[in-house]
């Protein structure tokens, strides 16, 4: 496999995914595993938030409201609290909805600070960060969907449990 990374080649999103990888890898290599590390602190940030305030009265962004109407309006498959509550991957990575989530996020390319940056994402809400349950997203997609996660009181379980802790 070509370790170049070209804009638009792959024909479906296994190949992307893995020539993303490759670059992650590399970067990382180059970098001292900056990349990496700066991911796990932001997973481990917004846990920590989660655990500390119910995430139903959180804010992720100053526009939070913008991303959950634009997001709940372009996907509405994923508006409501169960489709937003467990996650499927096949359903979020088709091709019908990559083309709609490329449009969908260079709305945020001048408003959310490192829009398409990856970062990981729960595919089930009523679970903890886990290697089965936890996919690789642009950060808008992950915000669009803690969002609506926030905004259904999906996440208020976590601060329920640790809040005793």
């Amino acid at each position: 496999m070509s370790t170049k990374l070209e804009e638009y080649p792959a024909e479906n999103a296994e190949e992307i995914e893995k020539q993303f990888a490759v670059k992650v890898v590399e970067h990382a290599r180059i970098n001292g595993y900056i990349y990496i590390y700066i991911l796990i602190i932001a997973l481990e940030v917004y846990w920590k938030l989660l655990t500390s305030t119910k995430g139903s009265t959180l804010r992720l962004t100053r526009i939070d409201d913008e991303i959950y109407e634009h997001f709940t309006r372009e996907f509405q498959e994923f508006s409501t609290k169960e489709f937003v509550s467990l996650i499927d991957e096949n359903q979020l990575k088709s091709s019908e909805n990559k083309a709609k989530w490329r449009k969908f996020m260079m709305v945020y390319e001048n408003k959310v600070d490192n829009y398409n940056f990856g970062t990981l994402l729960r595919t089930d809400s009523r679970g903890e960060y886990e290697e089965k349950t936890t996919i690789f997203v642009p950060r808008i997609q992950f915000y669009a969907f803690e969002i609506a996660r926030n905004h259904h009181g999906l996440n208020d379980w976590i601060y329920e449990t640790y809040k005793t802790k």
